[in-house]
């Protein structure tokens, strides 16, 4: 349970993202739980992860905000190993270095950066870019395709398929380049196209950020152009 610090602290943090949205990123808590939130990262331009759809999480510990969270990317990559646990600076990993005026903004800016850059840390993996470019274009399909992504229940927990670590593991940085390798890889795993495309168009995630469907826009379109026709029609009458 999030302590009274942490639930005012990262509702505050929510609230400042839904006001000044950044670039590339989309955070959300689970209704349920406040210390857990799901997050997509977009891939940047110009990098082998354009046009890909990051999905990910973050596990707060109570005391947030004076301890750092654990991350975690669902998405496979090709940079990361699924549902791992991840070695950053401002990660578990790391408790002595944390600074608590960093935020949720912070981090996965800083996880975007790493995830651009070479760098092999414990939870990493090797991999060529052509495969990270293939894994972008797939992403989408692969996020419709997970009940966290598209409607994240109330309490709910992932598959059997997408096995979570409970974070009990060595938490000191690796640079073993050998820990991982293209071979060992996360396989993207093939959906029926057809039931997979029915889901991405009948279902939206919830980490989407809503927008107006074209009818409601027409509809409003037309009021205002009735409303400001009656106006002016009055306007002329009293004149």
């Amino acid at each position: 349970m999030a302590s009274k610090a942490a639930y005012k602290r990262l509702s505050k943090e929510y609230l400042g993202m839904q006001r000044n949205p950044t670039p590339y990123i989309t955070a959300k808590p689970l209704e349920s739980n406040i210390l857990e939130w799901h997050y997509v990262l977009r891939g940047p331009p110009e990098t082998p992860y354009e046009g890909g759809e990051y999905h990910g999480r973050l596990r707060f510990p109570a005391d947030y905000p004076y301890k750092p969270p654990a991350i975690q990317m669902i998405t496979p990559s090709g940079r990361f190993q699924t549902n791992t646990n991840i070695c950053m600076s401002m990660s578990n990993f790391h408790p002595n270095t944390w600074n608590p005026a960093w935020s949720v903004s912070t981090i996965l800016n800083g996880m975007l950066s790493f995830m651009v850059e070479e760098e092999v840390t414990t939870g990493s993996i090797r991999t060529s870019e052509a495969d990270r470019r293939a894994l972008a274009r797939k992403s989408h399909m692969f996020n419709m395709a997970n009940k966290l992504f598209v409607r994240p229940a109330t309490g709910a927990s992932p598959s059997k398929k997408q096995p979570v670590s409970d974070g009990t593991e060595d938490r000191s940085c690796s640079n073993d380049l050998g820990h991982k390798t293209a071979a060992s890889a996360p396989a993207m795993e093939e959906t029926p196209v057809a039931p997979a495309v029915a889901v991405a168009n009948n279902q939206r995630s919830w980490l989407a950020v809503p927008t107006l469907s074209s009818k409601w826009v027409i509809l409003i379109v037309v009021l205002a152009y009735v409303f400001a026709s009656k106006v002016v029609t009055r306007l002329l009458t009293a004149a």
